[in-house]
């Protein structure tokens, strides 16, 4: 059977090959993240998610600014890391754009905050 061929890695500017996303001098830099189902995105977030959306469907971010953006993800305040009662309450989502989404989580994820 033949073989994949390999793929050049996923770091920015690396010119290496590689057969999974990062080659040997990069996979260090990037820890294995649990599927999303695993986090507790799975069917049941896909249902309430989307019924969020239609409930509120301009993202609050361009909203606060005078925008008009459709909103696609619904994002949580307060990252939930785990807590169930932060995934699952409504009162800590958010309507949110796909750009205002990945810069705040950008932001949160360089910068992680952990209450107790």
């Amino acid at each position: 059977m033949p073989m994949k061929s390999k793929k050049p890695c996923k770091h920015p500017g690396c010119p290496n090959l590689t057969d999974g996303l990062y080659c040997e001098q990069h996979k260090h830099l990037y820890p294995n993240r649990a599927s999303a189902f695993r986090r507790g995105y799975g069917s049941k977030w896909q249902r309430v998610s989307k019924a969020y959306l239609r409930k509120y469907p301009l993202c609050v971010k361009c909203l606060a600014k005078g925008r008009y953006v459709q909103a696609t993800v619904v994002d949580h305040r307060i990252p939930h890391r785990g807590n169930y009662e932060l995934m699952w309450s409504e009162s800590n989502w958010q309507a949110l754009c796909k750009p205002c989404h990945d810069s705040k989580t950008g932001s949160e994820d360089s910068t992680p905050e952990y209450r107790y």
